[in-house]
């Protein structure tokens, strides 16, 4: 079972993702790519009380990352600090748990 990360913790890893970017649209690539390199899918959450697969997240036009939530044949892009992490939190490639508590260093200017 992997560990929960500080938030210290999850404030340096954005700090990693976004120390060499010169302006905002570079922070947000930075960090959705550090984010798609490390964040384990799928993985199950509930959207509106009704459960959903995460199949993969995205840098959509317009400056945002999304969920690709998935439920039957259906598809929804969710962005992703408005999509509730299920518990326990989904694990990173290294077995290491992520939570939602980093999420609010992904809105630029914060």
């Amino acid at each position: 079972m992997g560990r929960q990360r500080s938030n210290a913790q999850l404030d340096d890893l954005v700090a990693q993702a976004t120390v060499d970017a010169y302006d905002d649209e570079e922070q947000l690539a930075w960090l959705f790519t550090m984010i798609a390199e490390h964040l384990a899918v799928p993985f199950n959450t509930v959207v509106l009380g009704v459960e959903v697969t995460v199949r993969k997240v995205d840098l959509v036009p317009g400056s945002q990352i999304v969920a690709v939530c998935a439920r039957g044949g259906h598809r929804q892009a969710i962005g992703i600090l408005d999509l509730p992490l299920p518990t326990p939190a989904p694990e990173g490639p290294s077995g290491s748990r992520h939570t939602g508590t980093g999420a609010r260093k992904a809105r630029m200017g914060q």
